[in-house]
Protein backbone atom coordinates (compact mmCIF):
# COMPACT_ATOMS: atom_id res chain seq x y z
CA UNK A 1 0.00 0.00 0.00
CA UNK A 2 1.30 3.51 -1.04
CA UNK A 3 1.83 6.48 1.77
CA UNK A 4 -0.18 9.40 0.81
CA UNK A 5 2.66 11.38 -0.38
CA UNK A 6 3.87 8.53 -2.77
CA UNK A 7 0.19 8.54 -4.73
CA UNK A 8 0.84 12.33 -4.40
CA UNK A 9 3.81 11.68 -6.84
CA UNK A 10 2.34 8.32 -8.98
CA UNK A 11 -0.51 11.39 -9.71
CA UNK A 12 1.65 13.79 -10.73
CA UNK A 13 4.31 11.85 -12.96
CA UNK A 14 0.99 10.31 -14.85
CA UNK A 15 -0.37 14.43 -15.39
CA UNK A 16 2.89 15.50 -16.55
CA UNK A 17 3.10 12.34 -18.80
CA UNK A 18 -0.18 13.30 -20.45
CA UNK A 19 0.66 17.04 -20.41
CA UNK A 20 4.42 16.81 -21.80
CA UNK A 21 4.46 13.67 -23.81
CA UNK A 22 7.57 12.44 -21.53
CA UNK A 23 8.12 11.60 -18.14
CA UNK A 24 9.02 14.10 -15.20
CA UNK A 25 12.91 14.49 -14.08
CA UNK A 26 13.04 14.31 -10.66
CA UNK A 27 13.52 17.76 -9.98
CA UNK A 28 10.33 18.37 -11.69
CA UNK A 29 8.54 16.07 -10.20
CA UNK A 30 9.66 17.16 -6.35
CA UNK A 31 8.15 20.98 -7.77
CA UNK A 32 4.55 19.32 -8.69
CA UNK A 33 4.31 18.00 -5.40
CA UNK A 34 5.39 21.01 -3.13
CA UNK A 35 8.80 18.91 -1.77
CA UNK A 36 12.40 20.96 -2.33
CA UNK A 37 14.58 17.83 -1.73
CA UNK A 38 14.95 15.43 -4.49
CA UNK A 39 16.81 12.61 -2.34
CA UNK A 40 13.12 12.62 -0.81
CA UNK A 41 11.55 11.81 -4.30
CA UNK A 42 14.47 9.39 -4.94
CA UNK A 43 13.60 7.47 -1.66
CA UNK A 44 9.86 7.47 -2.34
CA UNK A 45 10.43 6.51 -5.90
CA UNK A 46 12.69 3.78 -4.59
CA UNK A 47 10.12 2.17 -2.20
CA UNK A 48 7.48 2.56 -4.62
CA UNK A 49 9.44 0.03 -6.96
CA UNK A 50 9.96 -2.55 -4.70
CA UNK A 51 6.49 -2.20 -4.09
CA UNK A 52 5.60 -2.95 -7.80
CA UNK A 53 4.57 0.66 -8.51
CA UNK A 54 7.11 1.83 -10.62
CA UNK A 55 6.96 5.47 -11.66
CA UNK A 56 9.08 6.85 -14.78
CA UNK A 57 11.61 9.81 -14.42
CA UNK A 58 13.64 11.16 -17.00
CA UNK A 59 17.16 12.56 -16.29
CA UNK A 60 20.87 10.80 -17.14
CA UNK A 61 21.78 7.67 -17.80
CA UNK A 62 24.53 5.88 -16.85
CA UNK A 63 26.36 4.56 -19.40
CA UNK A 64 29.74 2.32 -19.54
CA UNK A 65 29.53 2.06 -22.86
CA UNK A 66 31.72 4.57 -25.25
CA UNK A 67 30.27 7.71 -26.78
CA UNK A 68 32.56 7.43 -29.63
CA UNK A 69 32.45 3.56 -30.55
CA UNK A 70 29.89 2.40 -29.11
CA UNK A 71 31.60 -0.27 -26.98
Amino acid sequence: MLTDQQIRIARSAREYVAEHGEAPSMRELAAAVGLSSVATIAYHLQRMRERGEPVATRGRRISRRCPSCGR
